[in-house]
């Protein structure tokens, strides 16, 4: 796969124009991915100028500022992850591939120029306004999960997500045409489409994720349903009452949570990987919280498991993160080449059922662990997102004051 992705490039790079450098025309684009044979996942992307673009996700929007040029091909790298847009540029078409070179993921990518995500030709017969009951994979006994679908219907629009266990979605947006639904998001990490037909009161369809996965999920509308709490899903080991890690940080310190910085401090860990949207949300929400309570006895460290195989490499990933987002706050590197969460239990072995990244350990001035969360429903949860930040601050609050 590593010999596939750099005779791409290679293609792309000496792929010679005689005209000189084509640049990006100004306007809105529909780009697709080829996720089968029969499938596409559309976005909407706008061209601000020819170093800037902003992405369109529902009430989402991703700005995007790494664009380089070389001849007839446009590099548009997505910020924060490793995610790469390869596509030669003819006219007002794109033509190349999303490139996720780390995991040897490579998809179809066309772009031209249209601000219409998903045609629509019919009416919508349904309307799926509300909340549904959800299972993935509901045939397979070692695959199956549970999950609530949160969506708005305006017409034949529909806007929403799905929120699991471990966290959510991402924010979705899609039609109902007819009785055929189709919603689709693209982060740069994640690209994600569900189809499915429609009533009233079921929802029978399919989840894709990117070109390498797809999943069977029925849903039910069920206007009380909810997941369990989040702060019961994972839990510390019988015998053990505290949390105990060293690694190092980037100039090769080795910082462990017995360092003095964290004594007599509430600690906030997050247990995350810079490759993963969720936690993204999550160190947003983090970093502005952090900076507001850092000088009332608060500290917030990171454990960072990196599917990169060498520690250079991870480190510029989480130096690219933190750039990006401006973390003040401790990022270690916990584990590389794996993003396992089996590894992630034997790196923190007094921690048992370590199920999503991202996870987050609480701990008080005496260093016991005081609550575990997991998981992270971030912004385009609404309702769930600001219900988990005002019980963060309260919990981070009575902490505090103890």
């Amino acid at each position: 796969m590593r010999n596939l992705f750099i005779l791409l490039i290679a293609i792309v790079l000496f792929s010679c124009n005689k005209n000189g450098t084509d640049f990006l025309y100004f306007g809105y684009y529909r780009a697709e991915l080829q996720i089968s044979d029969t499938e596409v996942l559309p976005f909407i992307f706008k061209v601000k100028d020819a170093n800037n673009l902003t992405v369109f996700n529902a009430e989402e929007q991703i700005e995007v500022n790494e664009i380089e040029y070389r001849n007839d091909s446009v590099f548009i790298q997505m910020p924060v992850f490793e995610a790469l847009l390869v596509a030669k540029i003819k006219d007002e078409t794109l033509s190349g591939n999303f490139i996720i070179e780390g995991k040897g993921r490579i998809v179809p990518f066309t772009a031209k120029k249209s601000n219409t995500r998903f045609n629509v030709t019919t009416k919508a017969e349904a309307n799926i306004s509300g909340n549904w009951e959800t299972v993935f994979s509901p045939e397979s006994k070692d695959d199956s999960y549970i999950a609530k679908g949160v969506f708005k219907q305006n017409g034949n629009l529909v806007t929403g997500t799905f929120l699991t266990e471990t966290g959510d979605y991402r924010f979705l947006e899609g039609v109902v045409n007819g009785n055929d639904l189709k919603l689709s998001t693209f982060d740069g990490a994640h690209a994600f489409l569900f189809t499915g037909k429609v009533t009233d009161s079921t929802i029978n369809g399919t989840f894709y994720s990117g070109n390498h996965w797809k999943e069977p999920f029925i849903a039910k509308r069920n206007a009380n349903y909810k997941l369990p709490s989040a702060n019961s899903l994972t839990f510390l080991k019988d015998g053990y009452d505290s949390l105990a890690f060293t690694f190092p940080d980037a100039n090769e310190n080795m910082i462990s949570l017995s360092d003095e910085r964290f004594k007599n401090k509430v600690v906030v860990v997050q247990i995350m990987g810079t490759w993963c949207p969720n936690c993204l949300d999550e160190s947003k929400y983090y970093t502005e919280f952090y900076e507001q309570n850092k000088d009332k006895g608060l500290e917030i460290v990171a454990l960072a498991f990196e599917y990169a195989k060498t520690n250079e490499k991870a480190f510029a990933s989480i130096k690219r993160l933190q750039d990006r987002v401006g973390i003040t706050y401790p990022v270690l590197l916990a584990q590389t080449g794996t993003t396992s969460k089996q590894k992630a239990q034997e790196k923190l072995p007094m921690l048992k059922q370590v199920l999503s990244y991202p996870t987050t350990v609480f701990v008080d001035k005496k260093g016991k662990v005081r609550k575990i969360h997991t998981g992270f429903n971030g912004p385009a949860t609404g309702e769930k997102f600001l219900e988990f930040k005002e019980e963060f601050t309260e919990f981070i609050g009575e902490l505090l004051v103890e």
